[in-house]
């Protein structure tokens, strides 16, 4: 921890120290988050929910999360509040409180909706904080940040295996001791990034406004295109986290533990390639890995409905590493687009993951109570194949020149 009171910031340099401790925050916040899609197996059963109202709850937990981060970004962006950070740690903390204790639909819905504010608060000042630590290895650095975040969300099937199975709903209270965990780390974080804002001002600037009307269409409908990607990407995994275990039990006759493993295998591959994007991005370009994350996963994802039991571990391996390849990579991309915002963007991005989840959640529970469990997955598999769109993105040495036309 010395290290964080310590550490100089200047243009060049990567702190580690820095970037693995928020990383850390990231897991813990994740895996509380991923606590809501663990539960639904337990609380279906319980409070004999259907998958309509299972939906309902994931689109409540998302649902102001998308909503909430990208004004706390574009507010931030202008003035930066570092003790947000554990503030919003303690939303997420009281919310996990309320699960653990919630014995109907409303209030499981309010306290997942606390845990939402939670999440929306960390996601965008947290961002600032990779960015600033982040110097040339912008691509690295977001994959460090984002890989704790998918590690955590790859716990939610042990979770519901080792935690919830035997506990039932009250497991939720043990994720009070994470929540407060992290705010303890936070605290950390907090007083670096004060010292920062006392020395530092983001290298990149927001660009000079662009009077290049044509220009500005162009950065526009690039931004568009990112932001239907992100939409495209969350409808995917908001099918297979929310509702493919459910499927493994119903076309495979499989348990409820057994089912969870192999969203285990797809989260924590996920995770993996989540990791690898970064890098990869940096030594071939970003355009060029969310098009292949999405085009190469577009096959699998047709396929996977349709095989056989033995098949989906390796088609759920390849698929969660190629299709989320792309996630930190998407934000770096956006970034570039629009330099200099970094809340506003980091939350629309995020924001945009955690809404679209929302509602792909409660569209597919509505669609599986109506036309059953193997239409949505065979349409959520055609997703990715609309991917073929990132080749309409400008080159990142366009984007550039954009840039600098307009400094």
């Amino acid at each position: 921890m010395n290290q964080l009171k310590t550490a100089s910031l200047s243009a060049s340099a990567t702190l580690y120290p820095v970037l693995l401790i928020i990383s850390l925050v990231h897991l813990l916040n994740d895996s509380i988050q991923s606590v809501i899609p663990a539960i639904f197996p337990i609380i279906q059963q319980t409070l004999h929910l259907t998958y309509l109202e299972l939906g309902y709850i994931a689109f409540a937990n998302n649902f102001v999360a998308s909503i909430m981060q990208p004004v706390i970004g574009w507010y931030t962006d202008a003035k930066p509040l570092p003790y947000l950070l554990p503030i919003g740690m303690a939303f997420t903390l009281v919310g996990m409180l309320g699960l653990a204790f919630s014995f109907n639909l409303s209030l499981i819905i309010l306290s997942v909706s606390l845990v939402g504010i939670g999440s929306a608060i960390f996601h965008p000042e947290a961002s600032r904080v990779v960015v600033m630590a982040a110097g040339h290895r912008r691509g690295l650095s977001q994959s460090i940040f984002q890989v704790g975040g998918n590690a955590g969300q790859s716990l939610a099937p042990i979770m519901t295996v080792v935690i919830f199975v035997p506990l039932g709903q009250f497991g939720a209270i043990w994720f009070t001791v994470i929540a407060a965990v992290a705010i303890i780390l936070l605290f950390y974080i907090t007083n670096w990034y004060r010292q920062q804002l006392l020395t530092y001002s983001l290298a990149e600037k927001p660009a000079k406004p662009v009077t290049n009307k044509t220009r500005n269409k162009k950065v526009g409908f690039a931004l568009f295109l990112i932001v239907f990607l992100v939409f495209v990407r969350a409808w995917y995994g908001a099918g297979i986290t929310n509702y493919y275990a459910f499927y493994l039990m119903e076309n495979y006759g499989l348990s409820v533990k057994d089912a969870q493993f192999y969203i285990f295998l797809y989260l924590v591959s996920a995770a993996v390639g989540t990791f690898s994007g970064g890098p990869l991005s940096d030594r071939f370009g970003k355009k060029n890995v969310i098009l292949f994350s999405m085009i190469a996963s577009a096959p699998l994802s047709i396929l996977l409905p349709f095989v056989s039991l033995s098949w989906t571990y390796p088609i759920l391996l390849l698929n969660g590493f190629i299709i989320l390849s792309s996630f930190s990579v998407t934000l770096v991309y956006a970034l570039e687009l629009i330099p200099g915002k970094v809340g506003t963007i980091s939350g629309m991005v995020f924001g945009l993951s955690f809404g679209m989840a929302a509602i792909g959640a409660i569209a597919l529970g509505g669609l599986a109570d109506i036309m059953g469990l193997k239409f949505i997955m065979v349409a959520c598999g055609f997703l990715p194949a609309l991917g073929i769109l990132t080749l309409l993105l400008p080159s990142e040495k366009q984007i550039r020149q954009w840039n600098e036309e307009a400094s």
